[in-house]
C-alpha cells in the first residue's frame, strides 16, 4: 500500500520567493533564513518522495471572493505558476498526480469531508515557495520539481474558516485514504503558511516568538490538545494571518502516531527565524517511526 513517511511544515512568505528569484539569498538580511533550509534540501535528496501532498492557501489567484471553497484538491495533470500581479514566478510547472488525487478525493468524501474537486487552476506562492525552499532553485526551462505534487487549498482568508480540530481530523482521513491506495509509493504531506504575522491594522507587523515556539512544541508532542485551540487564540496571539497555522494540523493529523500505537514522530529538523518581511518563519520536518 501507499504510505505517508514524513510531514514537512514551513512558512510560505512571498518575499522568500522573490529573494530567491532575484538572487538575494546570500545578502545579509536573507542568508540566515536560507541557511536554516540547508539541512532540508539535503534531507529531500536523501528522502525523495514519490508524491507530495501539499496543503496551502490560495491568495486570491485561483479563487476570489466570488467562490472560495473551504477545502479544494487539485486533480489535474499539471498546474502552472500563477501571475500574482507581477508575472508568474520563474519556476517549473507543477506536475500533478491525478490518479492518487482522485483516489484521495473519493476516500475523504466518503469519510464525510466535503472537498471541492479542481481540475484546472494555477498555483501561487503558497505552494511554490515551499517547493523552492525544500528543493532549491530550479530553471523552468531545463529543470523540474523532484516529484509530482497534489495541491490542497484551504480557505484561511475569508471567514468562516475551518477549525483546527476539523483540519486535524481531515489529516487523519487523508492518511486513511493514502494507505488504501493500491500502489506501493512513498508520500510526504506538507503543511504550509504562518507563523505569527499580521499584515494590516493597528497590529501590523506583529510577531510572537514565544507563542510560535510553543506551537511547535505542541505540534510535536501534543497535537490532539493543539487541535482544540479556538480561532480567537490564533488571532490574539499570532495575528490575523496566524490562522494559517490550522493548515499545519492537517499534515500533523496524517502522521501515524495520531490514531495508533506508533511512537511520536522523529524530529528530523526544526528551525525558527525572524524576521522575513515582517513575518516569523517556522520550519519542521517530522518522520514517522
Amino acid at each position: 500500500m501507499a504510505r505517508i513517511t514524513a510531514s514537512v511544515f514551513t512558512s510560505h512568505v512571498p518575499a522568500i520567493g522573490a529573494a530567491m528569484d532575484m538572487g538575494k539569498t546570500q545578502e545579509a538580511y536573507w542568508a540566515p533564513l536560507f541557511k536554516g533550509y540547508d539541512f532540508s534540501r539535503q534531507w529531500m535528496k536523501d528522502n525523495k518522495p514519490d508524491v507530495i501532498f501539499l496543503v496551502y492557501n490560495d491568495h486570491a489567484t485561483a479563487f476570489s471572493l466570488d467562490c472560495i471553497p473551504t477545502f479544494a484538491i487539485g486533480t489535474a495533470a499539471e498546474f502552472q505558476p500563477a501571475d500574482e500581479g507581477w508575472g508568474p514566478r520563474p519556476v517549473p510547472k507543477v506536475v500533478g498526480h491525478p490518479d492518487l488525487a482522485s483516489h484521495i478525493a473519493q476516500s475523504v468524501i466518503q469519510q464525510d469531508f466535503d472537498l471541492t474537486i479542481v481540475n484546472k487552476m494555477d498555483v501561487d506562492h503558497g505552494l511554490t515557495v515551499p517547493l523552492s525552499l525544500m528543493c532549491g532553485e530550479k530553471d523552468p526551462k531545463t529543470d523540474a520539481w523532484p516529484c509530482p505534487v497534489i495541491p490542497f487549498a484551504v480557505n484561511v482568508v475569508q471567514y468562516p474558516v475551518p477549525s483546527g480540530q476539523r483540519c486535524f481530523n481531515l489529516g487523519r482521513a487523508i492518511r486513511k485514504a493514502v494507505e488504501s491506495y493500491d500502489k506501493d509509493i512513498n508520500v510526504h504531506i506538507w503543511g504550509t503558511g504562518g507563523m505569527s504575522h499580521q499584515l494590516q491594522g493597528a497590529r501590523a507587523g506583529l510577531i510572537n516568538k514565544e507563542w510560535d515556539n510553543q506551537f511547535l512544541d505542541l505540534l510535536i508532542d501534543n497535537p490532539h490538545g493543539l487541535a482544540k485551540m479556538p480561532h480567537i487564540d490564533y488571532v490574539r496571539e499570532a495575528g490575523s494571518e496566524g490562522i494559517e497555522l490550522v493548515m499545519w494540523l492537517i499534515a500533523r493529523g496524517a502522521m501515524s502516531d495520531v490514531d495508533g500505537p506508533a511512537p511520536l514522530p522523529k524530529v528530523a529538523h526544526r528551525f525558527y527565524h525572524v524576521p522575513a518581511s515582517n513575518t516569523a518563519v517556522g520550519h519542521l520536518i517530522l518522520e514517522n517511526q
